[in-house]
């Protein structure tokens, strides 16, 4: 068994259901190029060595991380690493929550939270995953403008 089905077969229960339905959602989402492994012990969509060899900063033999979810103990997380290197993408989401939720937003500098498993506005979150492909990722975490 992988790693990512022992991850999901640790889920609480109460968690269970929706966690699954928001890995469906990226799944179908998220651009091709990015692949899904564990990465810091959470399912997480990363942009491959063999596609940017460079690796994550701090860890060059790492893949380049983009997204990764997980079910804490009293929320479920959607690390979103292009919201914390993307003002103007921060900024679309912020605006378009609203228009989803009638919940507070509940968020880190890359980490959406949310602690309602019947509350979470999956295609907000799938349009947020269309938003930027392996490209637009690798040259926004490079610092590029072209």
């Amino acid at each position: 068994m992988s790693e990512i089905n022992q991850y999901i077969d640790q889920v609480e229960s109460k968690w269970k259901d929706s966690f699954l339905t928001l890995k469906k959602v990226i799944d179908q989402h998220i651009p091709s190029g990015f692949e899904m492994e564990m990465q810091n012990g959470i399912p997480s969509y990363v942009v491959p060595l063999t596609t940017y060899p460079d690796g994550y900063h701090c860890k060059r033999d790492t893949p380049l991380p983009f997204i990764s979810i997980a079910a804490q103990k009293n929320h479920i997380a959607v690390y979103h690493m292009g919201m914390y290197a993307d003002q103007e993408l921060l900024t679309w989401f912020e605006k378009e929550y609203p228009n989803h939720m009638a919940t507070k937003l509940n968020m880190g500098k890359s980490c959406i939270r949310f602690t309602n498993p019947s509350k979470i506005p999956f295609q907000l979150i799938g349009e947020l995953v269309s938003k930027l492909t392996v490209e637009d990722w690798i040259r926004i975490y490079e610092g590029r403008t072209d």
